[in-house]
């Protein structure tokens, strides 16, 4: 079968591997939809790192074709979302309604028991995030997926298994933002506009979208954004302006840049929250002036995941979707082939699309 595979840093290929059958408490699926994410190309240029080779893609829906001894959640034609978190229901997090926190959530580059199925040229390679998707077929934790109604589009809930549900969710789990809210996004890439969504749902009344890309600019007003500012310019000062001062009320960094983190955390109110989504290097640091934090009573919260019961959480989502609360049809702006993945990356790197998925 054919799959996307980081080889070494900046290096990667579609390439023919081999898939072993299902161990208990494993599900195979067979891919039809996966979505093409920052985090991926994080772990080719070595953002992320990892232990290569590895097939990619964390994000994605599928048909279930087989499953292992004791899976009792999914079956055999259930159409189903993979989430890169599992959720084990009794560990510590679980127990406490924060299964995005999940024990069992500690990447390794296999499954649950530590090891792949996937072999390349004969030899066991690892997995991104107990999935590696990005394959027509693939074999993950029973803990990892959950099924869905056969009615939605595959493309659309491929969406939910990554960034919908941490932009989203960022937004009215994580942050719980309160209507009437101010809220800035610094980063509106597929997950940033997904922020934008979750802010509108809220009932946010101002939206400042940030970016670079005048393309993505465009997107975020389309996804609910009330304005929007070039960070080439003053950014903080243009921030205060659109709120007679004060700051807003949630600042989201969606891009995992430090330096970042810290005009989000300027561009916040005192009292108000930064909310930190993107992932940055391992090397990458920001720091505040230690007066500065008690004083203006600011919180600092990290989003794992959009704060996600993904058992609950992704039905809720496509739901949304279905009520036409939530835009996900626009997100994909371009399909792809597996043999395209190499343009699709390439696509990723220009910003040209909101989210670019692959199609089996």
């Amino acid at each position: 079968m054919k799959a996307v595979v980081a080889h070494a840093v900046n290096e990667f290929s579609v390439a023919n591997v081999t898939l072993d059958k299902p161990k208990t408490g494993e599900v195979l699926v067979k891919m039809k939809a996966t979505g093409i994410c920052h985090s991926d190309l994080s772990i080719i240029n070595g953002t992320i790192r990892w232990k290569l080779p590895s097939v990619l893609g964390h994000e994605g829906a599928g048909i279930v074709e087989e499953v292992g001894e004791g899976v009792t959640n999914v079956k055999p034609g259930d159409h189903v979302v993979l989430s890169f978190v599992p959720n084990c229901g009794n560990c510590y997090f679980c127990d406490h309604h924060e299964p995005h926190l999940c024990a069992q959530n500690k990447p390794h580059g296999g499954l649950i028991d530590g090891t792949s199925r996937v072999k390349l040229d004969g030899k066991e390679i690892t997995v991104m995030s107990f999935l590696g998707n990005m394959a027509e077929y693939c074999v993950v934790p029973s803990v990892c997926v959950v099924a869905i109604d056969k009615s939605h589009d595959f493309k659309a809930a491929a969406l939910v298994g990554c960034g919908v549900t941490t932009g989203v969710g960022a937004a009215i789990k994580t942050a719980e933002v309160k209507p009437g809210s101010t809220v800035a996004v610094f980063g509106c890439g597929g997950v940033g506009l997904n922020v934008i969504q979750g802010a509108r749902s809220a009932g946010a009344a101002k939206i400042i979208a940030v970016d670079l890309s005048a393309e993505r600019m465009e997107l975020a007003r389309a996804f609910g954004a009330t304005d929007v500012i070039d960070p080439k310019t003053d950014a903080f000062k243009q921030v205060l302006d659109m709120t007679n001062g004060i700051g807003v009320d949630y600042a989201f960094e969606v891009v995992g840049m430090g330096k970042l983190v810290e005009a989000c955390f300027k561009a916040t109110r005192m009292g108000g929250m930064t909310v930190l989504v993107g992932v940055g290097r391992a090397d990458d640091r920001f720091s505040f002036n230690a007066m500065i934090v008690p004083f203006t009573a600011k919180t600092i919260r990290g989003c794992m995941y959009g704060s996600a019961n993904f058992k609950v959480d992704f039905p809720m989502y496509l739901d949304l979707y279905r009520q036409k609360k939530l835009d996900l049809d626009r997100l994909v702006t371009r399909t792809y082939t597996i043999d395209e993945a190499p343009e699709a990356f390439a696509d990723l790197e220009k910003g040209v699309n909101a989210r670019g998925v692959i199609v089996y």
